[in-house]
């Protein structure tokens, strides 16, 4: 049975020094309240997953609070470079860090392994890529029943993985709906998992035939958290932050400015303060 927690109850519970974080969500539901909190109790030297890091991760990045991520594309959607992970990259500032970069598919591949505990996954992925060239951890199979060569790539398998859904019961079974990228096998992949949500109800009624329900037994966190994916969006809550992705760009471009955010809208916030962009409403999918 999923706790239903304080947010920073629940990480502090559940995300450790050293682990193997994953922290998914498609351009919707992406769990910033979460990733905040991470940054607020000081967790250091993560090693994070995710298909598509953007902002989150570049704030993490640039905190020092990762030493490596593995992913399958990184920048600001729609706008450019990530500057903290650039910096990391390029300058080894704050930290030194270790990059293991995939294609899409390997990524979703990799974490339905996770989910089904298998070792690895396969795909038709790669041919005529270059990734393979750099990255040690594609390799190649060959099928016993046809001699088809085929990619493999390690399953993913996190200490911890975190997403924000829109609704949970009291029971702790949640709900989501809309784009819901790989939230589903991320959580089913983790040894231990933390859900923000906009709102605890009596009865999930999933309306939409795209609607995928975790159960409880699946979740070992559930935290509420109003407006908890801001900037992204929450299907029927509230619109993505077009401007605020804009605004990133100058913000992370350099460092002082970067600390100077992080010091006034994560170090000196809280979980509470994204409820201002919270409420029901019309919304358009992205």
């Amino acid at each position: 049975m999923a706790k239903i927690l304080s947010l920073s109850q629940a990480v502090a519970e559940n995300v450790r020094d050293g682990d193997t974080v994953a922290m998914e969500g498609f351009t919707h539901l992406i769990p910033y309240a979460a990733g905040h909190e991470i940054i607020r109790q000081g967790k250091k030297d993560l090693f994070l997953i995710r298909m598509t890091p953007d902002i989150l991760y570049d704030q993490l990045i640039g905190v020092g609070a990762a030493r490596g991520m593995k992913f399958s594309w990184g920048g600001n959607p729609g706008v450019g470079s990530l500057h903290r992970f650039r910096d990391a990259v390029e300058n080894q500032w704050p930290r030194p860090l270790e990059i293991e970069e995939h294609s899409h598919a390997a990524m979703a591949n990799a974490y339905e392994a996770g989910a089904a505990n298998l070792p690895f996954a396969m795909l038709r992925g790669y041919i005529g890529a270059d990734l393979p060239k750099v990255n040690p951890n594609i390799k190649s199979v060959t099928c016993p029943f046809t001699g088809e060569v085929l990619a493999a790539v390690p399953a993913i398998r996190p200490d911890v993985s975190i997403i924000h859904a829109l609704r949970a019961d009291r029971k702790g079974n949640v709900l989501l709906e809309g784009i819901v990228g790989v939230q589903k096998e991320a959580v089913l992949a983790a040894k231990r998992s933390i859900v923000t949500v906009e709102e605890i109800v009596d009865e999930l009624n999933p309306p939409s035939p795209n609607s995928v329900v975790l159960p409880t037994w699946a979740v070992t966190a559930v935290a509420v958290v109003p407006g908890g994916a801001f900037p992204s969006y929450a299907q029927g809550y509230y619109a993505r932050s077009n401007a605020f992705y804009i605004a990133w760009d100058e913000i992370a471009r350099d460092r002082d400015s970067f600390q100077a955010w992080i010091d006034e809208h994560v170090m000196k916030a809280g979980p509470e303060d994204f409820a201002k962009y919270a409420g029901k409403q019309p919304v358009k999918s992205a």
